[in-house]
């Protein structure tokens, strides 16, 4: 049988892609080295990290303030300063930095509406 192997990549629509790539870039350091967007190697995660799927009901309010079906999740290197960065830049904090025995998650609207969850796994 064949077998997903790992996440190949999140595609969704945006009002001005440039614009939002460029803010990412800006305020995340993501790189944009590639003509759709970003190239994240698997070997670049953090020991301790790794890539969820997970279906969630569509009655959820977890993605709120968001209005969007999704939610994007990034392994950042230092949560608060990321969390500094992105609000410097416009985006609003949504809740407090929560932590678990996965690691600390932290989580802001882009400016373009979309909620993005933050995590800095345990042991980094």
């Amino acid at each position: 049988m064949a077998k997903v192997l790992g996440l190949g990549g999140i595609f969704f629509t945006s009002q001005d892609p440039e614009k939002l790539s460029g803010w990412y870039k800006t305020h995340l350091g993501l790189s944009i080295d590639f003509p759709h967007g970003s190239v994240l190697h698997a070997d670049q995660m953090p020991k301790g990290a790794y890539t969820v799927w997970s279906p969630f009901p569509s009655d959820t309010d977890y993605f709120a303030p968001s209005n969007q079906p999704f939610m994007i999740n990034f392994v950042v290197d230092d949560l608060e300063g990321a969390l500094k960065q992105v609000q410097e830049g416009g985006a609003e904090i949504v809740g407090k930095i929560e932590e678990s025995e996965f690691g600390k998650f932290g989580h802001f609207v882009d400016p373009e509406g979309n909620k993005v969850e933050l995590w800095k796994p345990v042991g980094e």
